[in-house]
């Protein structure tokens, strides 16, 4: 039978993980990996993790861990692992915003933290960006409470809302909201069929809750509307973005080469922004115009989301709240007391933000104060994981 190991299966937001207590784990962290690996089922060359927990695609295949707090403003730690599906690889360079929905519900019924019923608040510490996650849900009998009517797109059914509120969420990895030091940039957009070099490419990078590389669609003749099976039907698009990501990871500091980069393959997120225009989701609702105030598809692992990875949606609710990115010059969205509304592939995404400048010109004169969302979980099955 193997090893086993005490964990739970969870689905937070739009992704489902493998979560496990820190004293369950061996104190060898060099294991780690291993175990993960395992778990999920990965590397696995076919893509679908069958030997494992894994579900073939990156907002399935992760891992949590929760322990006593580290943090003197926070109430429980947790680490976020993203298990790579085809290569054995874990990476820790940032955080997942959807788990990060299910870790306070779970840390209070674990008994790691003490709360009363009614409104709870967990703080969370995430120990990859060593930034802090409040964690609002309802608490009954001791227990969070998971049935409710809030719906999150991309989810069926409804659930109880976990508000989520990331506190300070700039310079989440490389310690400054503008890493370039510019709200706008550009990278070299690559090499055409004729071997001439394609035109620059714009792009704005920002790291709030995690580091992000928003490209304009139209730069690759695209219009932001494109569902996940039209991206991932044109190889020559993925390469081009994937080698757009790898620059970005050079210029933001996160790796030191487009080699490192290409095996550091969490962060920066890559999305591409368009303008509001009526589309389609992954469920065939239809999305008005004038529902969104931009549309967004975002790349995790090499794969187009799709959803939207919640740090990803709060890191572009803080690029519009800034003058001169490429997300604000397609959304203009700053009235500060409005949620930016956000076409996704599995519908709309309200994320709130809070960006104020600098009086000082620090932090390439922005600083970002918070950024919010809801979210929903739900506990799927616990026991243990068993290992070859």
């Amino acid at each position: 039978m193997g090893q086993k190991i005490r964990a739970a299966f969870i689905r937070g937001g739009t992704s489902k993980a493998l979560v496990f207590h820190r004293d369950d784990l061996p104190d060898d962290r060099t294991s780690w990996d291993d175990i993960f690996l395992q778990a999920m089922g990965s590397p696995d060359p076919y893509g679908r993790q069958l030997n494992g927990m894994g579900g073939g695609i990156s907002s399935l295949s992760k891992v949590c861990v929760l322990g006593p707090p580290t943090h003197p403003e926070a109430d429980v730690d947790y680490l976020f692992a993203q298990v790579q599906v085809d290569r054995a690889s874990v990476d820790y360079g940032g955080n997942c915003g959807n788990m990060s929905a299910a870790i306070g519900p779970f840390a209070v019924d674990e008994g790691l933290v003490a709360v009363a019923d009614g409104a709870a608040r967990v703080r969370i510490h995430n120990v990859n960006t060593g930034k802090i996650i409040a964690a609002t849900f309802e608490v009954q009998g001791g227990r969070s409470v998971e049935k409710g009517d809030y719906v999150i797109k991309g989810v069926a059914g409804t659930g109880a809302p976990v508000r989520l509120d990331f506190l300070d969420p700039g310079g989440a990895v490389t310690g400054t909201l503008l890493p370039t030091g510019a709200v706008l940039d550009k990278i070299e957009g690559g090499i055409a069929d004729g071997g001439e070099a394609k035109p620059a490419l714009r792009v704005s990078m920002v790291d709030a809750a995690n580091p992000c590389a928003f490209f304009l669609a139209e730069d690759f003749g695209l219009t932001g509307a494109e569902l996940p099976e039209a991206l991932e039907a044109d190889p020559g698009l993925l390469l081009r973005l994937e080698d757009a990501r790898r620059q970005a990871s050079v210029a933001m500091g996160i790796t030191g080469s487009v080699e490192d980069a290409g095996e550091n393959r969490l962060v920066p997120f890559i999305a591409l922004v368009g303008r509001p225009a009526p589309y389609f989701t992954l469920s065939g609702e239809r999305v008005e115009a004038d529902d969104v105030d931009i549309l967004v598809r975002f790349l995790s692992s090499g794969r187009p989301h799709r959803a939207v990875p919640v740090t990803g949606g709060l890191c572009t609710a803080i690029a519009a709240r800034m003058v001169g990115t490429t997300v604000h010059s397609i959304a203009g969205h700053g009235e500060a007391d409005q949620p930016v509304r956000l076409g996704t592939p599995s519908g709309v995404l309200d994320a709130n933000a809070s960006v104020s400048p600098t009086a000082d010109g620090a932090n390439s004169g922005y600083v970002a104060e918070y950024a919010s969302t809801y979210r929903t979980t739900r506990r799927l099955f616990d026991g243990y994981a068993y290992l070859p």
